[in-house]
């Protein structure tokens, strides 16, 4: 499940590409536009800046923008630098990870074939489709 900080994570990057005229966009108004808390958006606009898929700059004409153009963004990647791995159960989401009952497990390939869906899915939708 996609809880509300990866949601979010979304509308932020959305309204960012959305509202770009060439500066950084402040973050209290991207709150006020999407109707979040700007104390909620911090902390999540922390790990965009942390993982390079935001610039940020403070001050006065500070606030935020794309480090990239929208088309060059995965709706999979922002879930899962807000959320985690989409991977629905442990033994998929590190690859290095040698379950022992991997040979005898009759669920595996279930879900294996969900990781992928949901991987193929999610990386296959880029920022610019939602625009």
């Amino acid at each position: 499940m996609i809880s509300t900080r990866g949601r979010y994570a979304i509308r932020i990057m959305l309204d960012i590409a959305e509202n770009f005229e060439g500066g950084y966009i402040p973050l209290k108004d991207i709150a006020e536009r999407q109707e979040i808390s700007k104390k909620y958006l911090e902390i999540i606009v922390r790990d965009l800046v942390k993982a390079k898929l935001l610039d940020a700059a403070s001050g006065k004409g500070g606030g935020y923008k794309l480090s990239r153009k929208p088309e060059e963004y995965c709706i999979g990647e922002i879930i899962e630098i807000t959320e985690g791995t989409l991977s629905p159960v442990a033994c998929l989401e590190n690859p290095e990870m040698n379950c022992p009952r991997a040979q005898n497990c009759k669920t595996l390939p279930m879900w294996k074939e969900f990781d992928a869906l949901a991987r193929n899915y999610f990386y296959s939708k880029k920022l610019s489709d939602l625009l």
